[in-house]
């Protein structure tokens, strides 16, 4: 969705015609997987993080633009609402210090961007819903001033004809409704792409799949929406009410949601990009002026534009990505799930254990996937969101009787998955002394049962407990968090609680 589009009506004969030219892509990209004209492996991984704007009183700020404009940066760009920023860093080749080197360069990109941001009396914060966020801040006139996100907004409230009618319920229920998808904005993640060949296509996605529970359960940092403590990680119930083009008739007949864990492990990238064709109308059928079978008939790369934007409006939690680089097609697994934070180091050990679980998952000689039914990863995806760090996971056992059993998330991370993802690391050959600092990092999260979720969570009712309402609570949860995101240490270190005041005289 980083094309530019240009805002505009459509007429009837536009989806046909975009209709065609999606089937035409298809069939494009099965010739390009038929021939085998994609790169070879390149180790490549890439991370953008979405962040969020807020004042020194925890607020939030809807100044992007002027942001922007001083960062002066393409590294930077702009997200859905206009409190929201996000930063993308250039690929890296995974091997070595590879980890090392993202966090520096993080720390650089991001302490410039919260100086710029001072400029306009705001500063970053890292984390996966802004607790002060209020239903008044996500109205359609907080929308980024870029055409395509009013275009996406449009046709998303035509197609679904009603209001949005958000129903939440954790350990407080939220019920309200929206005019817009701006709620959406809400919802602050990192997104960790992975090149890989068509040939392991099929085996990362589904790797990916599985392991978003564990991501969630160790990584979990998002438990407020609009004043309520919801799920420990409140973004896919948000993600997929705020964007849902159904009303509750076609709910109903179960017609799938945009925002889509999916229903099938599949055994190629065409999977994907086909079932987007047969279940997902256009929201956005602009045509490229590309003939893509002309451009393959004249031994070219097509773009496959009409595919690629078709795509980038179907919310998987871990969604296909066709590109082009130097004039070679590639394929990459994009993972969405992991909200933002707290700390870059603990965004880079959320990293360094799925960059490395997913190598081990998908080279196992019997994947976890054939001895577990798809509908359990996604029961497990959804316990993890739920709970958090006390989530509990059905998972295969091992030895020769099979099965599967309930297992406690964090029992599973620390003796089962922790030792996986080393090895997966050891694959790609990351140094053991980052592959050994950022696994700590996960390690000791689980030993002590800590992410980002628990520790709002504790301090919110801490301040409760000294006689904070709930708003002036969660403004200060805001800024201790945001202090301590700043200080840098990882959130499993973080002392539960507001700081003492300093007695005056």
């Amino acid at each position: 969705m980083g094309e530019k589009v240009a805002a505009g009506q459509f007429d009837l004969s536009d989806r046909q015609r975009y209709r065609e030219k999606l089937q035409k892509c298809l069939t494009g990209l099965e010739r390009l997987l038929a021939e085998k004209r994609f790169d070879r492996p390149k180790n490549l991984m890439g991370v953008e993080i979405e962040l969020n704007l807020a004042g020194s009183d925890g607020m939030p700020k809807m100044l992007n633009g002027q942001v922007l404009e001083r960062i002066a940066s393409r590294d930077f760009q702009t997200e859905l609402a206009m409190f929201n920023l996000e930063v993308n860093i250039a690929p890296h080749r995974l091997g070595g210090r590879v980890f090392d080197r993202l966090a520096e360069e993080l720390r650089t990109s991001l302490a410039y961007a919260d100086r710029k941001a001072g400029e306009v009396d705001a500063g970053i914060v890292m984390i996966g819903i802004l607790p002060t966020l209020d239903r008044d801040d996500l109205v359609s006139s907080n929308l980024s001033e870029v055409d395509r996100y009013t275009l996406l907004n449009d046709q998303i409230v035509a197609a679904r004809g009603e209001d949005f009618r958000l129903d939440i319920e954790g350990v407080e229920h939220l019920v309200c409704t929206s005019k817009s998808i701006v709620p959406e904005a809400a919802c602050t993640s990192v997104q960790l792409h992975l090149q890989v060949t068509p040939g392991r296509f099929a085996d990362v996605w589904n790797a990916a799949q599985v392991a978003t529970a564990a991501q969630i359960a160790v990584g979990a940092n998002s438990p407020f929406l609009f004043g309520h403590e919801l799920w420990r990680e409140s973004r896919p119930p948000l993600f997929l009410q705020s964007t849902d083009t159904r009303p509750p008739e076609l709910q109903a007949q179960g017609v799938r949601p945009r925002t889509w864990f999916g229903e099938r492990w599949i055994t190629s990238a065409y999977d994907l990009f086909e079932e987007n064709l047969r279940y997902f109308p256009a929201l956005l059928p602009l045509c490229d002026d590309e003939e893509p079978l002309e451009v393959l008939e004249a031994g070219g790369v097509p773009k496959l534009a009409e595919l690629v934007l078709h795509n980038g409006t179907i919310y998987r939690w871990n969604r296909p990505v066709y590109g082009i680089a130097d004039g070679v097609p590639h394929l990459r697994v994009e993972n969405r799930v992991l909200p933002a934070g707290p700390t870059i180091t603990d965004v880079i050990a959320n990293a360094a254990f799925y960059y490395g679980l997913v190598r081990a998952l998908a080279e196992e000689s019997r994947p976890v996937w054939t001895r577990m039914p798809f509908e359990v990863a996604e029961a497990n995806f959804d316990a993890a969101c739920r709970h958090g760090i006390d989530a509990r996971f059905v998972w295969p056992r091992r030895g020769r009787y099979g099965g599967t059993g309930e297992v406690d998330a964090v029992t599973l991370v620390r003796d089962e998955l922790l030792p996986l993802a080393a090895a997966g690391l050891d694959a790609w050959g990351v140094e053991a002394a980052d592959r050994d600092l950022y696994l700590g990092v996960i390690e000791e999260r689980c030993r002590r049962r800590v992410n980002g979720a628990s520790w709002q969570a504790a301090t919110f009712h801490r301040a409760l407990e000294q006689g904070l309402s709930r708003e002036a609570a969660l403004a200060a949860t805001t800024r201790r968090y945001a202090e301590l995101m700043h200080v840098g240490e990882p959130v499993h270190t973080w002392p539960v609680g507001l700081p003492e005041p300093v007695p005056l005289g």
